[in-house]
């Protein structure tokens, strides 16, 4: 079974390291990663920008989806979908759990605020592609 670090995750995707995405647990049965509240984050009222929810969320449903898909592929998101739900004023947290695991895996991620207020829902189906070697 695949085995992942942040640095892992960080070498393969630097934009996870870019936006700022700290991981708290990397298992198949699920990610769990915080993104600080910032300023050059925020949109208007102070929140928490869309995109940087979404970022959050993609990045953690592709390590949960690489974990669970086999090995040498790597995870390439096909669908997304965002529900959001409440502004994120606080740090947030992105759960990400499978599913369903096949082919096509898809995954679920909750983002709540430092307060535990749910502020998005993401549902993403991820496939696997064979990694590219640059």
């Amino acid at each position: 079974m695949l085995t992942l670090a942040a640095e892992d995750v960080y070498a393969l995707a630097p934009y996870a390291k870019t936006l700022g995405v700290q991981f708290d647990e990397i298992t198949a049965d699920g990610v769990r990663a915080t993104l600080a509240h910032d300023h050059s984050l925020s949109t208007v009222g102070g929140g928490l920008h869309g995109g940087a929810l979404m970022g959050l969320a993609d990045v953690s449903a592709a390590v949960c989806a690489a974990l669970n898909g086999p090995d040498g592929a790597a995870p390439a998101t096909v669908e997304s979908t965002t529900h959001f739900l409440r502004p994120a004023h606080t740090d947030v947290v992105a759960t990400a759990r499978p599913l369903r695991v096949g082919r096509n895996t898809v995954i679920e991620v909750d983002v709540h605020d430092s307060h535990g207020g749910l502020c998005a829902r993401v549902t993403q189906m991820v496939t696997a592609v064979k990694a590219r070697t640059s």
